[in-house]
């Protein structure tokens, strides 16, 4: 048997390269490979880097489908369902919009694939593919080895992906992964991870944990970082705020090589983290507080911002740029909120008639960082702008040369030398993600609907 495993970019502009920074390694991919039995002949296919060769024989098509880019991957499955090639798909996108999804594959998985990807396959074999897989509960991650023999001759950043945990405990309002997981986490076996880890350290300079939240269970993150020590490596993660309050977790944290943390401060305004479900992030003294914790182990941040809930205005902006800038974050991200079916943020706003298209990801109206609802504070327009010109303040030369001069990101070489390169692709981003189309706007077939 024949699988082949796509990769879906989240669009294309006809003549233009796709942009540097979304290409990363695609974990799920190598995880399905690896879930799938070794006489199966796998394929992989990265949409965001190479043509795909519809007319290659193959018996079975995987396609993981974000929110982002489900019209993508219903240009992909079209494709090879016109050549009468059978195409299951799984991801978020088919967990939160299963019935959607359905309609442009022959079967689809909703949930994590770990315990029921072996019975797809084997229906596959026997001709008997069912239309819905759901898993129910969660299963457990041990044993889980991502096949990386995939990526072989792609260029992919220069960042070993690696999942420890999967979801995260808190609720908030705009999150996917709530809602997915239903505010769960699940963790690998330590060991395993380490097994993982070992044989890549030569290849790679710089681990990223893709955990939602690495610190959702603070107690089995600190058994994890223990076992980090020995391995010496660098690696950079996403974790919650309220973690910067515990010492001992500072500690272990910076002694297993963690260069820095993706934190969502989201706003700084307590009313508006009230309404996110997010006002811990204000516990023990607020950002003030956790900041100075953080700086005084030298962990570097990733500070990433929200507007667009209810009590932002337009002044909004400039004082948490100036935030971002006195506290010297890393790096940051100030973007506009964004609905994603299935969560909270997506049924209120639905249930307002603020939403300003029907399923936004599918709109021909709609591209990339365009604003999808009514603000209540300002425009859509001046949102959106005011997110462009928050970016391009913090971005600036001069705020570049400030932040890359405080002590906590120069206290490590590598991580000073790699600031500069790092700030200038942001800098270079800045606007080129806005108005980007979702789906390939070169293709000129016809979306086929299954039956």
């Amino acid at each position: 048997m024949r699988l082949t495993i796509v990769h879906p970019c989240i669009g294309r502009k006809p003549g233009q390269k796709y942009i540097r920074t979304w290409q990363m390694e695609s974990l799920p991919a190598a995880t399905l490979a690896g879930l799938t039995p070794k006489d199966v002949e796998v394929r992989f296919y990265d949409d965001r880097m190479e043509k795909i060769p519809f007319d290659e024989a193959t018996d079975l098509v995987a396609i993981s489908v974000e929110t982002y880019t489900a019209k993508r991957a219903y240009q992909i499955a079209s494709e090879y369902r016109k050549r009468r090639v059978p195409v299951i798909m799984g991801g978020f996108h088919a967990t939160l919009c299963p019935d959607e999804v359905a309609r442009y594959a022959e079967s689809v998985v909703c949930g994590e694939a770990e315990q029921i990807w072996p019975r797809v396959i084997d229906d596959a074999r026997h001709g008997r593919l069912e239309k819905f897989y759901r898993q129910t509960g969660r299963p457990s991650l041990a044993g889980l080895k991502p096949d990386r023999s995939i990526f072989h001759g792609k260029r992919y950043l220069p960042i070993g992906l690696i999942e420890a945990g999967r979801g995260c405990h808190f609720k908030c309002d705009f999150c996917a992964v709530q809602t997915v997981f239903n505010s769960t986490q699940t963790r690998r076996p330590v060991d395993d991870i380490i097994a993982e880890i070992k044989p890549l350290k030569r290849e790679r300079k710089l681990f990223f944990f893709v955990d939602d939240n690495i610190t959702s269970n603070i107690e089995q993150a600190k058994e994890f970082f223990r076992a980090l020590i020995p391995l010496k490596i660098r690696w950079v993660s996403q974790a919650s705020i309220n973690a910067a309050h515990d010492e001992e977790f500072l500690e272990l944290l910076v002694r297993s090589g963690c260069q820095g943390v993706l934190i969502g401060f989201e706003s700084l305004n307590p009313a508006n983290l009230k309404d996110m479900n997010k006002a811990f992030n204000t516990m023990r003294g607020g950002f003030e507080k956790s900041l100075a914790n953080l700086r005084k182990h030298h962990v570097r941040v990733y500070g990433t911002f929200i507007f667009g809930y209810d009590r932002d205005t337009p002044e909004s902006f400039g004082e948490t740029v100036a935030f971002a800038r006195e506290h010297s974050l890393y790096i940051a991200a100030f973007n506009h909120l964004t609905p994603f079916p299935g969560t909270p943020l997506y049924k209120r706003l639905q249930d307002e008639g603020r939403l300003l298209y029907d399923n936004w990801w599918l709109d021909e109206r709609y591209s990339y960082n365009r604003i999808p609802f009514q603000p209540r504070g300002m425009t859509p327009e001046l949102l959106q702008q005011n997110c462009l010109a928050a970016r391009r303040e913090f971005y600036s030369w001069p705020s570049i040369a400030q932040r890359g001069f405080a002590g906590v990101n120069r206290s490590n070489w590598f991580m000073w030398r790699n600031f500069y390169l790092i700030n200038a692709l942001h800098r270079n981003d800045v606007s080129l993600r806005d108005h980007y189309p979702l789906g390939d706007e070169s293709w000129k077939g016809q979306l086929l609907t299954a039956n």
